[in-house]
């Protein structure tokens, strides 16, 4: 088990996760940290903050599975099936950029 910390509407958060997930992980707080800016919630309690963002990606997760945008309805658990595919990618670039670093 690893650790990270997350940086949320200006508040720092301890977590835990697998090995050679962190990248994606802190991704994942960086997209977080997005929504409660875009809520405007930075100031409110840490409760009410991360409320606010749990609702908008609810919201986006709601539209995407729904066909919203005028695109096709996504199937169930696409979304799920992407962020992993896309914390593969970014683990895989940070292996390749940490190769080149070392070379």
């Amino acid at each position: 088990m690893s650790n990270v910390n997350l940086s949320i509407g200006s508040r720092s958060f301890a977590v835990a996760c697998a090995d050679g997930e962190e990248a994606h992980v802190t991704g994942l707080g960086r997209l977080i940290d997005e929504k409660v800016a875009a809520a405007g919630a930075q100031g409110q309690t840490e409760t009410r903050m991360l409320l606010f963002a749990a609702l908008l990606l609810a919201d986006e997760v709601h539209e995407l599975r729904n066909g919203g945008g005028g695109g096709p309805a996504l199937p169930d658990g696409f979304t799920d099936r992407l962020a992993q595919v896309a914390g593969r990618i970014e683990n895989i670039a940070n292996l390749l950029e940490s190769d080149t670093t070392s070379a």
